[in-house]
């Protein structure tokens, strides 16, 4: 089987070329999961997309898309999914909060059965390294939102680490721009009762100063978009 990570990236190239190195090298083939890694680059301006193809030249498990202008992180990892071959697809930050040794925890519920996986960020510590007081409350609102309008038992539901049989991520004809990718798979699985497997995951959360982009008002929306796919008649 493959698995393909999407990695949406914009303005990360402090990051990008040592992200992709460890992607690179975590052991996901001992489980049975070739690598293909897709990197959108969102409309960077500073040299995201140049290191990003360094690296994509000496690895040919690499393949790098953009969008010429910056249109969100939705954007970025619909524009992945359109490349992606692999059986199952993995989204995977291009910054260095979440750690690529945790792949294979998720894809060994993958080969139990799970056809979708979430890395929580708050089973193995109940407050995550670095996480923001404001940040804890709205991931904790968020989760208990969407368990109580969906139905859900999740503990993370804002992680970025979620794992996808591709064929289903696909069928849910996502809309997202940006950062509500995350409420939009959520709800969209919760409605059609989609089991969602959870494994803990290590987390140690960036300062804005060092390039974070979610801010409170992403929050907000992500309250919205879960209502409002909650109040939907769509199927």
């Amino acid at each position: 089987m493959q698995l393909s990570i999407l990695i949406p990236a914009y303005q990360e190239e402090a990051t990008i070329a040592e992200l992709l190195a460890r992607v690179a090298a975590v052991d996901t083939e001992s489980l049975g999961f070739e690598k293909q890694i897709v990197v959108c680059d969102d409309g960077s301006t500073d040299r995201t997309a140049a290191l990003a193809a360094e690296v994509a030249a000496k690895d040919p498990r690499i393949t790098l898309v953009r969008h010429e202008q910056n249109q969100g992180k939705g954007a970025a990892i619909r524009t992945a999914l359109a490349a992606a071959t692999g059986e199952y697809c993995l989204v995977q930050d291009a910054d260095l909060e979440y750690e690529v040794t945790d792949y294979p925890a998720l894809l060994q519920e993958v080969k139990k059965g799970a056809r979708v996986v979430y890395g929580s960020r708050f089973m193995a510590n109940p407050r995550p390294t670095g996480m923001r007081m404001a940040n804890f409350f709205a991931n904790r609102m968020l989760t208990v939102t969407a368990n109580l309008l969906y139905g859900l038992a999740i503990s993370d539901e804002a992680t970025c680490f979620k794992l996808f049989e591709t064929r289903l991520l696909r069928e849910l004809e996502l809309q997202c721009t940006g950062f509500e990718f995350c409420p939009e798979v959520t709800a969209k699985l919760g409605r059609k009762k989609i089991p969602i497997a959870e494994v803990p995951i290590s987390y140690t959360a960036r300062a804005i100063a060092e390039g974070k982009k979610v801010r409170w008002t992403d929050g907000v929306e992500a309250m919205w978009v879960l209502m409002k796919h909650r109040l939907s008649k769509a199927p």
